[in-house]
């Protein structure tokens, strides 16, 4: 376990920098929200896994205990439609997407969570919870619902720093005769026998979003737990609707004490889009480069600032991780660095710095390629936090390639150079090129490597 330097982030509801002090110190707990199950993830769900990763991992490093965990949102309006548009059962839309979401979250060698919760198995927590904010005067029935009232709670719309009018607009909430206010958001809501729905006092229904992630924090955490994580889109209306229910269906918590929120991704300058036709789906983005390829390329802006993704984007960063693969390359056998070098430690201790310990990263390329073997196993344990080297040199210079066909191609040019063909064998080595196939001579043997083309 490291024990220093200390380990500081940006706290969304403070809105400054501190010292992370957890509130046990022998078991950190932490939430992310997880994926809606309807459709393939995007790139902006998986820069959220990703950071959030790069956390957890750090996390893990300071202390005897981390449980991580990220929920499987599988009851949802989105679904609902997906499935009465496509005849597909809900059961297999839900099923199919998430084992699609496991695939590519760990293409890009995020870690699993500890505990993956979903809505659909915690109905009886939703519900617990919704009683309570009825019993407090939280929230009240109206024809078949349940609404969050949100007059009841002097510090809604706090941590979103949101006025009242802001709030309604924000909210996109639908104006209904038999809300209250505006602005209070759905509880639980009547299912007709169409879509899926569970008794309840209320009748049969279903539940609201936001409250799915209060029920299953709560169940897996506890009323307070250390910190939780998503995107900055969801700061309103559901990070300050789970605070809302949480803190009022437990008074005297602090729900979530550190919110860890990243910036939004652009797609080629632009805001993702169907629409624009700049959407990218984590599918997408594997078909140009490897997955550590397009990881690496999600931590290369830190998390609060916005990344512009590009293919030629992805493709420096395949070349940029070429790099740090040759320089472990140039020390066979080498083992990780017992520490995690300060020139990477220091600057993800600062907030999640990332630019910074990318920098920390090419000090030890530079070490590492001008003889130092220091300098690969500082690499080799930087990347155990940051995730990345996950394969040996060979393995990544020769992933995807035809091995068989470019080993026949080195033997006709080794034939041609024999026989003093040298323009056969500046043919060939010119079409490997073209291909993306880099050959290295050295002290009689050719290697070769796949670059960015």
């Amino acid at each position: 376990m490291i024990l220093s330097p200390k380990l500081t982030l940006y706290n969304t509801r403070t809105r400054s920098k501190a010292l992370f002090t957890p509130l046990d110190a022998s078991h950190v707990r932490a939430y992310l929200c997880g994926p809606t199950v309807y459709d393939l993830a995007h790139l902006g769900n998986a820069r959220n896994v990703v950071v959030f990763d790069i956390l957890i991992r750090l996390l893990r490093r300071m202390y005897p205990r981390v449980t991580y965990v990220r929920n499987i949102t599988d009851i949802d309006d989105k679904i609902n439609a997906r499935a009465a548009a496509s005849g597909e059962p809900i059961a297999e839309i839900t099923a199919r997407t998430t084992i699609d979401y496991h695939a590519d979250m760990a293409a890009l060698f995020t870690l699993p969570p500890d505990i993956e919760p979903t809505a659909t198995g915690h109905i009886a927590e939703i519900i617990m919870i919704i009683e309570r904010l009825i019993a407090g005067g939280h929230a009240y029935e109206a024809e078949g619902h349940v609404l969050f009232a949100v007059k009841s709670d002097a510090d809604y719309g706090k941590f979103s720093g949101r006025s009242p009018e802001d709030l309604i607009a924000g909210a996109r909430v639908d104006v209904a005769p038999y809300k209250r206010d505006a602005g209070d958001f759905v509880l639980w809501k009547p299912s007709t026998p169409d879509l899926p729905g569970w008794d309840s006092p209320w009748g049969r229904g279903r539940p609201g979003w936001h409250i799915e992630c209060s029920a299953m924090s709560w169940k897996h955490l506890g009323e307070s737990f250390d910190i939780h994580g998503g995107g900055d889109d969801l700061i309103f209306p559901h990070h300050e609707n789970e605070i809302a229910q949480s803190c009022c269906a437990f008074p005297g918590s602090s729900f979530a004490n550190v919110w860890v929120h990243n910036r939004m991704l652009l797609v080629d300058g632009e805001k993702m889009s169907k629409s624009l036709g700049n959407f990218k789906t984590v599918r997408d983005v594997l078909a140009v480069a490897p997955g550590e390829a397009v990881r690496f390329l999600l931590i290369r802006s830190q998390y609060r600032s916005t990344l512009d993704y590009s293919d030629a984007a992805l493709l420096l960063a395949k070349g940029e991780l070429d790099r740090f693969y040759r320089a472990i390359a140039a020390h066979p056998g080498v083992a990780a660095a017992t520490e995690i070098p300060a020139c990477v430690l220091d600057p993800l201790c600062d907030d999640l710095n990332t630019p910074g310990a990318i920098a920390g990263l090419h000090q030890l390329a530079d070490a590492a390629l001008a003889g130092d073997a220091h300098g690969a196993a500082g690499l080799l344990a930087a990347g155990a936090v940051l995730g990345l080297f996950n394969r040996t040199p060979d393995e990544w210079f020769h992933a995807g390639a035809d091995a068989a066909k470019i080993e026949a191609l080195i033997e006709a040019r080794r034939v041609a150079r024999a026989a003093k063909d040298f323009a056969r064998a500046d043919e060939i080595r010119k079409s490997l090129e073209a291909d993306g196939i880099i050959l290295e001579d050295k002290a009689g043997v050719t290697t070769w490597r796949q670059v960015a083309k």
